[in-house]
C-alpha cells in the first residue's frame, strides 16, 4: 500500500472512533460498548501506521 492510501485508512478509522465516542455521549446505556468500539478503531489505526512504517524502514532505498 502507498503512503496516501494508508493515511486515508487511518483517517477513516479515527473518524469512526470519533463517531463512537460522540454517540457514547448521547447513549448512556450503550456507553461502555461504544467506547470499547472506539478503542478498537483507534488500535486499528495505530496498527496500520506501525505496519506501514515498519515496512518502509525495512525496504532498501
Amino acid at each position: 500500500m502507498t503512503g496516501p492510501a494508508v493515511m486515508e485508512d487511518v483517517r477513516r478509522y479515527r473518524a469512526i472512533a470519533s463517531l463512537c465516542r460522540q454517540s457514547a455521549a448521547f447513549r448512556p446505556i450503550q456507553r461502555d460498548s461504544l467506547l470499547a468500539q472506539a478503542a478498537e478503531w483507534e488500535e486499528r489505526a495505530i496498527t496500520e501506521i506501525e505496519r506501514y512504517f515498519s515496512c518502509s524502514v525495512a525496504r532498501p532505498a
